[in-house]
């Protein structure tokens, strides 16, 4: 097995360019799935992905169609014996405004050192096509140690509203003795990690009338009270000076951390995070509940996503 798995990675290494060429060509599609603009462009994303497995050599490779985007699957189940990984994946990237904040087109990767800049090349076409181009490795100097079955869908970034239904009703090509999502992040660049939960998601939108038409604020202001304002005055309030969120029964369900949970936070190196465009180090542990290692990965959390009042046209940026 090791000289296998030497062997696959002097194949990754020989075929970097011929790699590097395939994910340009996926990040060049610009599938963005909170767009209606961009269906043909969801589509065609999965298609490519479709022909990727096909080139590979996976079998039952198909495009299942749902309420939105569609699910792209393939397998590999010529190895008796051995355990079956179902790799998960998305091919669908957030919108791109605004664009005038970008150095280079957000769908013309462009290599700069190390790095490639493009829309979805972290989160998370990069991820997705390393799977790929493993197996690749692995099938053309040997070939798969293991089972695989793939399962991508294009509506991650729109909270997967049909994957629940997807998997509901194909429990039976699904099965697998474990699955991998490398949806997720590093420690860093030569610190392999493995995350071991995720936390959920439940969004609700807020909206806050007052009277009925415009008011001059200066000969309202101070008297009627502004809905934006007041807005302000709710989300404000949801938090605490520490930083915990006030709403009743929050944490209520909320499980606590083993002592040998607490034990590997607390030996895990520090976490690096961006603010005004320079990193802070920050310690991985503090008071229970309070640091950042847990506010990331344990705590649950409540963010505001975006704020609209009146009608403030184009926000003129510094």
């Amino acid at each position: 097995m090791t000289d296998q798995r030497d062997n696959a990675l002097q194949y990754a290494h020989n075929n970097k360019e011929a790699f590097l060429g395939a994910y340009k060509e996926i990040l060049a599609i610009p599938s963005i799935s909170t767009e209606k603009a961009h269906r043909p462009d969801i589509q065609h994303a999965a298609e490519w992905l479709s022909a990727q497995l096909q080139s590979l050599g996976m079998q039952q490779v198909q495009l299942f169609p749902t309420g939105g985007s569609p699910i792209v699957y393939g397998e590999y189940l010529g190895v008796t014996g051995a355990p079956t990984v179902l790799v998960y994946g998305h091919y669908d990237v957030q919108p791109v405004d605004p664009v005038d904040l970008w150095k280079t087109g957000p769908f013309e990767p462009t290599v700069i050192g190390d790095d490639i800049f493009a829309r979805g090349a972290s989160d998370m076409k990069g991820q997705a096509l390393i799977t790929l181009k493993a197996a690749e490795s692995l099938i053309k100097t040997g070939g798969m140690p293991i089972n695989i079955k793939w399962l991508f869908e294009g509506e991650e970034e729109v909270g997967s509203p049909n994957l629940a239904a997807f998997i509901g009703s194909h429990t039976d090509i699904l099965a697998c003795d474990f699955a991998v999502n490398s949806d997720s992040g590093m420690i860093g660049r030569d610190h392999p990690t493995i995350t071991y939960g995720l936390r959920g998601l439940a969004y609700f939108e807020l909206r806050v009338f007052g009277p009925a038409h415009d008011l001059h604020s200066g000969m309202f202001g101070g008297v009627i009270h502004n809905p934006a304002i007041a807005l302000a005055e709710l989300i404000a309030g949801m938090h605490d000076g520490a930083g915990r969120v006030t709403l009743p029964g929050f944490y209520a369900r909320v499980r606590d951390l083993s002592k040998e949970e607490r034990a590997e936070l607390a030996d895990c190196r520090s976490m690096k995070v961006i603010t005004s465009n320079k990193p802070v180090c920050l310690r991985c542990m503090e008071k229970p509940g309070s640091a950042p290692t847990n506010k990331t990965g344990v705590r649950p959390t409540l963010d505001v996503n975006g704020l609209l009042s009146g009608s403030p046209g184009k926000v003129p940026r510094p």
